[in-house]
């Protein structure tokens, strides 16, 4: 419990560091005549550097791997950030595309404008390693524990319990008992997984200056692939026959359609689930940052009011969004393993 209280206090500290610098940069933002809500989406975006926050027109940012390969050449170019004295700085023929949320693009011979392979080590990208890293961190800790104990005499306590706790609840509730007794051994490994990731992701990204993983469409997309392989790829001939040869046959050729549909859907369901919860979470919680900047404009009393207003429901969401980090988790993990276990029925089951 002490490490926790130890993280709860550095939390404490980040988060009024984290409104005051992204205050700072509203304000810049304002003064220059730029709207807020383009402010919010930049911020959701994905970027080249990881920006902690601007004070005085200055701009501090952690510059990233760049990594792109040139279409007209084929040559690879290699370079830490976007940026050199406030100006784009990329190789020549290479531009940051705007309408494509900042992408570098590559200018072609013929005006073209084309997207080059682009291995850089984005914000998001680089927030997945350190996810990557923390959940190593985590469960190689726990089983150390384990491995130091005997589990039949010795039960754990503190970070190992809690943690042993949410594992048995997610292996026991929600995949043995929406996949099946048959096949929940052979999924199980993938939907812990999946849901320590996301879980682990929505956690990070509440902390001051860190970025929007699981608001990223790209990243949920590639969970929601995931989980639509593991439904169809390993689906049994009672799941395919359902698919392709449903009763009543007189209808045969509407209920297919239906059937293929929602093939598609259900992980569709999922990814855009995923996405928009967490979109809209850190959306508000910078829209509220905003609201006591607005305020310092309108006089002492109106910044007042607006800023004890935006202070109570900053504290307020983040309360409520560390909630829904571990909810988003739940239901992901939830809907994956039932359209898993629908996929597994066999065909005396209900």
């Amino acid at each position: 419990m002490n490490r926790f209280k130890y993280i709860l206090l550095v939390f404490a500290l980040l988060l009024p560091l984290g409104t005051f610098a992204e205050g700072q940069e509203v304000e810049a933002q304002e003064e220059r005549g730029i709207n807020i809500p383009e402010l919010v989406m930049e911020h959701l975006a994905d970027s080249y550097e990881w920006h902690f926050f601007s004070y005085e027109g200055e701009h501090y940012s952690l510059p990233l791997p760049v990594i792109i390969r040139s279409e007209r050449t084929g040559e690879w170019f290699f370079q830490m950030g976007v940026m050199h004295h406030h100006e784009v700085s990329l190789p020549e023929g290479f531009f940051l595309n705007e309408e494509a949320h900042g992408k570098i693009y590559e200018q072609m011979p013929d005006g073209t404008a084309v997207r080059p392979i682009d291995l850089s080590l984005t914000k998001s990208a680089c927030q997945i390693w350190i996810v990557v890293l923390l959940m190593m961190g985590v469960f190689l800790t726990t089983a150390r524990w384990y491995k130091q104990h005997d589990e039949k005499s010795d039960a754990p306590s503190g970070f190992v319990g809690v943690m042993e706790m949410l594992t048995m609840m997610i292996h026991d509730d929600v995949i043995k008992a929406n996949v099946g007794e048959h096949a929940y051994k052979r999924f199980s490994k993938y939907l812990l997984t999946v849901f320590y990731f996301i879980f682990f992701t929505n956690l990070v990204g509440l902390i001051p200056f860190s970025g929007n993983v699981t608001g990223n469409i790209n990243v949920t997309f590639l969970l929601a692939i995931c989980t639509m392989v593991a439904i169809n790829l390993f689906g049994n001939k009672h799941y395919w026959q359902e698919v392709l040869l449903p009763k009543p046959l007189y209808i045969w050729p509407l209920l297919v359609v239906v059937e293929v549909i929602g093939v598609i859907t259900k992980p569709f369901a999922l990814m855009v689930r995923l996405f928009a919860n967490m979109m809209a979470g850190h959306a508000i919680l910078l829209s509220f940052t905003c609201i006591i900047l607005l305020g310092a404009t309108m006089g002492v009393g109106m910044a007042t009011g607006l800023g004890l207003f935006s202070g109570i429901m900053l504290l307020f969401m983040y309360t409520v969004e560390t909630l829904v980090a571990f909810i988003q988790a739940y239901v992901f993990t939830l809907l994956s393993a039932v359209f898993i276990g629908l996929a597994q029925r066999e065909e005396h089951e209900e």
